[in-house]
């Protein structure tokens, strides 16, 4: 017998009918909307995304996360980890033993990525010329190895329905790989305004 992790039948249908990576990037996009109003104040878990219908980046990480997991996958989150801005988090797996990811995020090129990058490192240095604060400035720094959230099945991570706040705090506390070494940081472009409007084509403004 699956284990249902305490999901309901209907919710487990709508996880389990999002077979492929892709579809789940798909339902994020465009059936749940983006949690601007509440960013950094809430962080539901899979249950309440799915309820509410809309989500922020981890919110939709999570969810993600979830919707693999019942799809026999590991529920893997990485931190990327940004200066002078907010981190993102990805959702990632493997095919082939090539990296791939789902994210939800207000900026077009921070969400789906395709399993064709051989390592980790390859997979979050596709984000770096895409990942920048309202400035233009490039701020992707740095990344987390992937934590799998049944660490936290303690709290019933994917059925609470308090915030999961110790999921970010544990994220926080981990080692983190750079990207960039501090000579190459300091001396970046910024955004061209072209990739920063295409970017932001379609953001929920504040």
């Amino acid at each position: 017998m699956r284990n249902t992790y305490g999901l309901t039948r209907a919710e487990l249908a709508t996880l389990r009918g999002l077979r492929r990576p892709e579809k789940i990037q798909d339902f994020l996009d465009q059936d749940v909307g983006y949690n601007k109003e509440h960013e950094g104040e809430t962080c539901r878990g899979p249950r309440r995304v799915l309820r509410d219908r809309v989500a922020h980046c981890m919110e939709g990480a999570l969810l993600a996360a979830a919707a693999l997991r019942v799809q026999g996958r590991p529920p893997l989150i990485v931190d990327l980890a940004a200066v002078r801005d907010t981190d993102h988090i990805l959702t990632v797996f493997q095919e082939r033993g090539h990296w791939g990811a789902i994210a939800k995020s207000n900026y077009s090129g921070l969400r789906f990525r395709e399993p064709v990058y051989r390592t980790l490192r390859e997979l979050v240095m596709s984000y770096f010329e895409h990942y920048y604060n309202p400035g233009g400035e490039k701020t992707l720094r740095a990344y987390s190895r992937p934590v799998d959230l049944g660490r936290f099945d303690r709290i019933d991570w994917m059925t609470t329905e308090e915030d999961l706040w110790a999921i970010g705090d544990y994220l926080c506390t981990i080692a983190h790989t750079d990207l960039l070494a501090p000579e190459l940081a300091r001396r970046r472009r910024r955004m061209d305004r072209r990739l920063y409007g295409a970017g932001m084509f379609g953001a929920v403004k504040s």
